[in-house]
């Protein structure tokens, strides 16, 4: 073989090489991206928790009217909504407030995972809404926004409703979800939701005291703060330097559903 051919050779080898070295460097970077996201929920629930600890503030969590509970609501007391399929083998029990920031990276987050693994009958989540940033800020956007949820939960667009408060959500200290007008805006871009009902219930604030219901049950928990979430009665978060990430939330589920 020749020197020239040689060189050839040997340049593509070191190509090939560095190609699949710049792989490998690609592959850990987006494994460090899911796990500093996961830290960074963590880490700001961690906040919102001890926030919650110290709050003197009035949190509105005592019940005013009657308590009229989203329809399909499941679990103690009908406080929870449930997505996914009955015959789902796994749970997972979230506890949410549509104005925190960590449960929005939550959402960010693990959102597509959680939607196929229910799109494929594997895992069902119960969510619990409370009002602890309105606790914490004042103002009124975490149970506006939680009732305007329980209304779209009656018309069946919960999910999607759900998806659309954290995909938008305002910065924690602009009560935006406050205004009746914004819920309503936000309304519009789930496709047949914004209907007279669901504006009747919304303006008349008809689960607010569900909602406030819900939020005792969180403070009666004890939990640290939000997000919350337990697979199958487990804390994704418990072990904070080895969380849960999306691919071990998949694996932990399609596990479950092996198991017959």
């Amino acid at each position: 073989m020749s020197e020239n051919s040689e060189a050839k050779r040997s340049a593509r080898e070191r190509l090939a090489q560095e190609r699949e070295r710049q792989r490998a460097r690609d592959k850990r970077r987006r494994t460090l991206i899911v796990a500093s996201a996961v830290v960074g929920v963590l880490g700001l629930a961690a906040v919102v928790g001890i926030i919650a600890a110290n709050a003197g503030k009035d949190d509105g969590s005592s019940s005013a009217g009657p308590v009229v509970a989203p329809s399909g609501a499941v679990g103690k007391d009908a406080l929870a909504i449930q997505t996914g399929k009955d015959g789902a083998r796994s749970t997972l029990v979230v506890w949410e407030d549509f104005r925190c920031p960590a449960c929005k990276s939550f959402e960010t987050n693990y959102r597509d995972t959680i939607h196929q693994l229910e799109d494929k009958g594997l895992l069902k989540a119960e969510y619990h809404l409370v009002t602890l940033i309105d606790g914490n800020m004042g103002g009124s956007g975490s149970l506006n926004a939680a009732n305007a949820a329980a209304c779209a939960q009656d018309a069946g667009k919960y999910r999607a409703y759900h998806d659309v408060l954290f995909q938008n959500q305002p910065p924690e200290t602009q009560d935006a979800y406050a205004s009746t007008a914004k819920l309503l805006e936000l309304a519009g871009r789930v496709p047949g939701l914004d209907t007279d009902e669901f504006r009747q219930c919304v303006k008349d604030g008809e689960h607010n005291s569900w909602v406030k219901k819900s939020y005792d049950a969180f403070r009666a928990g004890n939990f640290r703060g939000t997000p919350t979430v337990q697979l199958n009665g487990k804390d994704l978060f418990a072990d904070q330097a080895n969380p849960v990430t999306p691919q071990k939330l998949k694996e932990l589920v399609e596990a479950k559903a092996a198991q017959g």
